[in-house]
């Protein structure tokens, strides 16, 4: 069913004229002046083809129309109130969902996440493999990892500076993303945490994410790279408390 336009301004000045019986005294409620109040109330009159407000010998009187209508336009905004509460609300919740490759999550995110659970015994999460183009509604993710050159069309930070890491020697080992050359490649894998193992197990050498590659491990190679690891979320996402601190944990 279509919604009939509401002109929500003129019934929020409707309802504060209406409790003082005063336009001057709605005014200092809503921070205008009194001439607004009286524009917005005209307007509302022309757009509603009814007479709200009568002044008398005694002062500004509602007309049986307006009164009509008062208990189910103050209803009205307490309901606004309420989903408004009640969608603030979801901000204190200590459940998060990021998106990830698979190949981050395991040999860094997780790591990170454990570490960052410890603060708080109450903090849940759902990791989940990024895989294609994100989309942020239908996941209800709440934060993604991607590997790019740039945060994209979300807000976003880099999780580190952009480097390569070249591991193992011999023939090149390619993967999606690999800024190699797959040409010369001798083994072709999926990601590239497979091509790393793929590098220590002495398959050939990789050159991957440095965010990938453990202190323990010998490097022949590294070098600052245009592509790196970014956090992104929408905007709305991005504003929630439990976001900004996942953020400064991981990014930090």
């Amino acid at each position: 069913m279509k919604r009939t336009h509401l002109p929500l301004n003129g019934l929020r000045v409707l309802d504060a004229a209406a409790r003082h019986l005063s336009f001057t005294r709605a005014a200092e409620e809503l921070a205008v002046t009194p001439a607004a109040v009286g524009q917005q109330i005209r307007a509302l009159e022309d757009v509603l083809g009814v007479v709200l407000f009568r002044r008398t010998a005694k002062g500004l009187e509602l007309t049986p129309e307006a009164e009509s209508g008062l208990n189910a336009l103050r209803s009205g905004f307490l309901e606004f109130e309420e989903s408004v509460r009640a969608m603030q609300s979801q901000q204190s919740s200590k459940v998060l969902t990021i998106a990830a490759p698979r190949d981050l999550t395991a040999k860094w995110l997780a790591g990170r996440i454990a570490e960052y659970a410890k603060s708080d015994p109450d903090l849940r999460f759902h990791l989940i493999a990024a895989e294609g183009e994100l989309d942020f509604t239908q996941a209800n993710l709440d934060l993604a990892l991607i590997w790019a050159d740039d945060k994209g069309e979300h807000d976003g930070v880099r999780v580190a500076e952009g480097r390569m890491m070249t591991v193992g020697e011999g023939a090149h080992i390619a993967w999606p993303g690999d800024p190699g050359e797959p040409s010369t490649a001798g083994l072709t894998v999926a990601d590239a945490g497979l091509a790393l193992d793929a590098a220590l197990a002495g398959l050939g050498k990789a050159r991957v994410p440095a965010l990938l590659v453990g202190a323990d491990v010998p490097v022949s190679l590294n070098e600052v790279s245009e592509r790196a690891y970014w956090l992104v979320a929408p905007t709305p996402q991005w504003r929630q408390k439990k976001v900004k601190a996942l953020v400064a944990a991981l990014a930090g």
